[in-house]
């Protein structure tokens, strides 16, 4: 197996991924080890952990880390980006958690309503706050915030306080410490930074993970990942992508189909030569950016489906 090494980040950190015959993809900064370690000696102090998880990916979202972590307390899991994703798709995926047990919502990055949120968490810690009323005591809850990289947990903390406090960016790893924000008097919630597991087993769940921008860029082949990328999308919307790419092909696969895309858009560099790398990093940006309109790339369980 071929190892390549990127360049330390500003935090001295480095950043490996692992590619060979097999494609492997792992990325596992070392801030994430230390954020994990004091997320951990957090935990006594939060009445709620709510989990985000992407609506498009949505299993492929969630770190089993942290379901292990989280075990021991109330949780709310919240799947945002949801207006980037089929709304008929994360119907079912909320049918499918909560037959599972799970308490949860979707939130709309763009017109999701804050208070319905609070709503939520507020009576999931409803027993604990009415034990305290009943000694006095106005109870300030506190609630965690935690999910992957570039998962929106940044956004969904300002829209719940109503103002830009928190760090955002398009790019994973942008919150790099815990920060707490009080919302109000009686409510704060704690930001995490984005946390990812050591081994990406799942390899179909982690290209996945890249498509939707929660692993770096820098660590992974964009070339590779936009061929395989447009292969899924002419698989689950081939009009929708054969149309925004202006691929005449359709039966084009690999790196042909690439050609077919850097063609029909006009990625072309002097002397007529296709651009593979431009014509890769649009196609990810358009994907992530909801440019083929909302897409799920994560089906929900066939049961899910059938009880609706």
């Amino acid at each position: 197996m071929r190892t390549k090494r990127q360049p330390a980040d500003a935090q001295g950190e480095e950043m490996t991924a692992l590619r060979g015959p097999e494609k492997k993809i792992n990325w596992y900064p070392g801030h994430m080890a230390r954020a994990q370690r004091l997320l951990a000696e957090q935990l006594s102090r939060v009445d709620l952990a709510v989990e985000l998880c992407d609506a498009r990916v949505p299993q492929a979202s969630r770190n089993p880390a942290l379901q292990r972590l989280l075990s021991g307390k109330r949780r709310l899991l919240v799947l945002g980006k949801a207006d980037l994703a089929e709304e008929s798709e994360t119907r079912a995926w909320l049918r499918h958690y909560r037959a599972a047990g799970e308490d949860c919502l979707s939130f709309d990055s763009v017109r999701g309503r804050a208070k319905d949120v609070v709503s939520r968490a507020q009576e999931a810690c409803r027993e604990e706050i009415e034990r305290m009323a009943a000694k006095g005591v106005r109870k300030t809850v506190r609630i965690l915030v935690v999910g992957i990289p570039n998962v929106g947990k940044s956004t969904f903390v300002n829209r719940i306080k109503g103002t830009s406090i928190a760090k955002t960016g398009d790019r994973p790893g942008v919150t790099r410490s815990n920060q707490w924000v009080r919302i109000t008097p009686w409510l704060e919630l704690l930001d995490t930074p984005g946390l990812l597991w050591p081994d990406l087993a799942d390899q179909q769940a982690a290209r996945r993970l890249c498509w939707t921008g929660t692993i770096s860029d820098q660590v992974t082949d964009t070339e590779e990942l936009a061929i395989a990328l447009l292969e899924e999308l002419m698989r689950l919307c081939p009009d929708r992508a054969a149309e925004r790419f202006h691929i005449k092909d359709r039966e084009a696969k690999g790196l042909m189909l690439l050609h077919e895309a850097c063609r029909g858009r006009g990625w072309i560099l002097s002397g007529g030569e296709l651009d593979e790398s431009r014509g890769a990093a649009v196609i990810l940006d358009e994907y992530r950016a909801g440019r083929l309109g909302r897409l799920t790339l994560e089906r929900a369980p066939q049961t899910a489906k059938e009880d609706a």
